[in-house]
């Protein structure tokens, strides 16, 4: 049975709440996008079923199209969508029209109910961070670019998976 996950922006403006069968935050990804917009220490995106996302104060939301490949050639608006407070740039969630039944709400952006932490953490995206930035302690598995589970697949191959 999936879960019901609760979240809101710092200053309370937007509320939400979507039902989750990956409720677990166990991937941080460090990519260039992750920490400018979630901060030094990247993003943990936790999956969700988009048609169950009830949100209040939707008036107070905007949205960010990250620019992938910025000053090369290659340059290209991304097709995801991250979704934030336009008040408090709080980072709620990302949606990508690509993938239709799934939403990805910001670990830090839930409340309710606490999260269970993983034993290991994965780490990815390290390709792309700085030296300065520092990892969490404690175990992690790390990757240049992306673990080889989806989150579906890391939650049922580690049996916490919802459905």
């Amino acid at each position: 049975m999936p879960v019901q996950l609760k979240g809101s922006c710092h200053c309370g403006a937007v509320r939400f709440s979507l039902e989750s069968s990956t409720p677990v935050p166990y991937q941080l990804c460090l990519c260039s996008i992750c920490r400018k917009v979630g901060g030094v220490g990247g993003s943990i995106n936790l999956g969700g079923h988009s048609k169950s996302l009830q949100v209040e104060g939707k008036e107070n939301i905007s949205v960010y199209k990250a620019v992938m490949n910025r000053d090369t050639p290659k340059e290209k608006i991304a097709s995801s969508e991250r979704n934030f407070c336009k008040k408090c740039s709080s980072m709620l969630w990302l949606y990508d029209e690509s993938w239709p039944d799934l939403i990805h709400p910001f670990a830090s952006a839930i409340d309710s109910p606490e999260l269970e932490s993983p034993e290991t953490l994965t780490c990815i995206k390290l390709d792309s961070k700085p030296k300065y930035v520092r990892l969490p302690e404690g175990d992690k598995e790390v990757y240049d670019a992306y673990g080889p589970d989806s989150i579906e697949g890391w939650h049922k191959k580690h049996h916490v998976f919802k459905g």
